[in-house]
């Protein structure tokens, strides 16, 4: 076996639609185009969104609301139950978090939440804590530390 001697099963491929070929092919004179318009015209193409000259409903929608994406703050979230699961005890940063695998991204900012419980004592350090979780890590006898805020 070969692979230049694979070839597809009978029927399997369609013959090209021959357009233009006369009246006996069903595809002749106007070559299915129709009759007159733009359309039947050689090298037409719609752009899109065209309504044939009509305003478009792009345009006739009014426009509401705005987008803040160039200055919108991503965090990434850090659960108490993940800490408690990968850390032992001792200080607790960003970059460790990275390691581990609970953190993504270069410049990643992270907000921890309350989910679950903290029985180990950790210094963490993060961009945001919710009241709760900086509560748990004080009482398991840790410390909530907000980056730049040292």
């Amino acid at each position: 076996m070969n692979l230049t001697q694979i070839k597809p099963i009978k029927k399997a491929l369609h013959s090209r639609k021959r357009v233009g070929r006369g009246p006996g092919s069903g595809l002749g004179k106007t070559s299915g185009r129709g009759f007159n318009g733009q359309k039947s015209r050689s090298g037409y193409s719609r752009r899109y969104g065209f309504e044939g000259g009509q305003m478009p409903i792009v345009r006739r929608m009014p426009k509401r609301g705005f987008s803040n994406c160039p200055f919108r703050e991503e965090t990434q979230i850090v659960n108490l139950i993940d800490l408690e699961r990968v850390f032992t005890g001792g200080e607790v940063t960003v970059v460790e978090m990275k390691k581990a695998g609970l953190v993504k991204g270069e410049k990643a900012k992270v907000r921890v939440l309350a989910k679950g419980s903290l029985t180990k004592s950790l210094v963490v350090h993060a961009n945001h804590f919710s009241q709760k979780a900086a509560e748990a890590i004080t009482s398991a006898g840790g410390k909530a530390v907000v980056i730049g805020q040292e």
